[in-house]
């Protein structure tokens, strides 16, 4: 059977899923690495520094080798690389003399290949002959959301019916999904964004106003997104009252399932809606939803606050990658790369914003949500910007 371009998108599809394997599963194992292992809290908590780290090293790195390795020789090697760090989690801790050397290494591994498949992802969907790219970009998108969902949600399950202690089997079981997936990519259509030497270059794009608006916009879109997310599981727990394993499953999915809704719906009806016009009213019930979840004296609404967020940040960075593509149709995987770097600076700071103001603060998260609010605030602001700067141009 031969493969067409509908194949490489559902390929695409499991691509983003991987991502969300790569980036969920880990922090699920935290409590019990520190059980089985006697690894400090603080030094599990360095796994996902190093993750992120990684990744943010290869989105860098990635303008420089993409282009020249090809598309499918390097999403091949993402998928190779995931796999086998999510095999080594459950293998290398059992080799090495210290198993928090054996974690960090596999953690390494599958960082390297979650940055490939973000960096590339989007591009080769991009490049694929289909209409309403921003319906595609915005439904590709989504299936991180499902995958996350469904990371949290099948592991949590898995370990309940068969004891924590199959943990290392769950690894070995989410590590068959990108294995496979390289198998698949290895026989799809990928074509490229554009041909040698049409590219934009590199030294062009830092000239361009507007580009650097898309990139300020990419670091507020995934901190507004991270600086809720990576504290949705605590704030369920201490808001709630809930025990940590509900609150594990109450915070990040209620969160991932809105925010997947947002990226379907917009991917249905986006002939009827101006993806500008969407992101800024997204930014604005984003803003809503954290005034609602720090300053609400109802728990319950505080939670609601915490969903409408993941509802609201839903189209923001797939609508900026579709929005940067459409503006610079020759930008090429070193755009998506430069691009994917500053969203992944968002999802650092993001987060670090929210935890340093709600030490500050007694741990109140409250005051970390409401700290947070200056990124939605900055989008609004950077929207605005973006008109006013096409104006002129045109």
């Amino acid at each position: 059977m031969k493969l067409k371009h509908n194949h490489t998108i559902y390929a695409s599809y499991i691509g983003y899923i991987t991502q969300a394997i790569v980036n969920n599963f880990a922090p699920l194992l935290f409590i019990i690495f520190e059980d089985k292992y006697n690894i400090p809290l603080e030094k599990i908590t360095l796994l996902i520094t190093v993750n992120f780290s990684v990744q943010l090293t290869v989105d860098l790195l990635s303008t420089k080798f993409v282009d020249k390795i090809g598309y499918r020789k390097s999403i091949i090697a993402a998928h190779i690389f995931s796999a086998a760090g999510l095999a080594g989690l459950s293998i290398f801790p059992n080799i090495f003399a210290d198993p928090y050397s054996g974690i960090l290494l596999a953690v390494i591994i599958y960082a390297v290949g979650g940055g490939i498949i973000e960096v590339l992802i989007s591009p080769i969907v991009e490049a694929c002959p289909t209409e309403n790219k921003a319906s595609v970009m915005s439904l590709l998108h989504s299936f991180y959301c499902w995958g996350s969902l469904g990371v949290v949600f099948l592991s949590t399950i898995f370990m309940y019916l068969f004891g924590k202690d199959s943990w290392d089997a769950l690894a070995l079981i989410w590590a068959m999904v990108p294995s496979l997936n390289a198998v698949y990519f290895s026989q799809v259509p990928i074509a490229h964004l554009t041909e040698d030497g049409e590219a934009i270059p590199i030294r062009k794009l830092f000239t361009m106003k507007i580009f650097w608006i898309f990139v300020i916009m990419m670091i507020t879109a995934g901190a507004s997104e991270l600086a809720m997310s990576q504290w949705a599981s605590s704030f369920a727990e201490s808001g709630l009252k809930i025990s940590k394993t509900a609150g594990d499953i109450a915070g990040p999915c209620f969160f991932s399932v809105l925010m997947g809704c947002a990226r379907v719906f917009y991917a249905k009806f986006c002939e009827k809606i101006k993806l500008l016009d969407f992101i800024t009213g997204s930014a604005v019930l984003c803003v809503i939803s954290y005034l609602l979840a720090a300053l609400s004296p109802v728990p319950a609404l505080s939670f609601i606050g915490c969903g409408l967020c993941g509802l609201s940040v839903g189209i923001m960075w797939p609508g900026v990658f579709s929005i940067a593509s459409a503006k610079y149709p020759k930008g090429g995987t070193a755009m998506f790369a430069l691009l994917a770097l500053a969203g992944d600076l968002g999802c650092s700071s993001g987060p670090t914003l929210v935890g340093f103001v709600s030490g500050a603060f007694d741990d109140n998260l409250k005051a970390g949500f409401t700290a947070a609010i200056v990124f939605p605030v900055m989008l609004i602001i950077l929207s605005f910007v973006f008109r006013r700067l096409e104006g002129k141009e045109s």
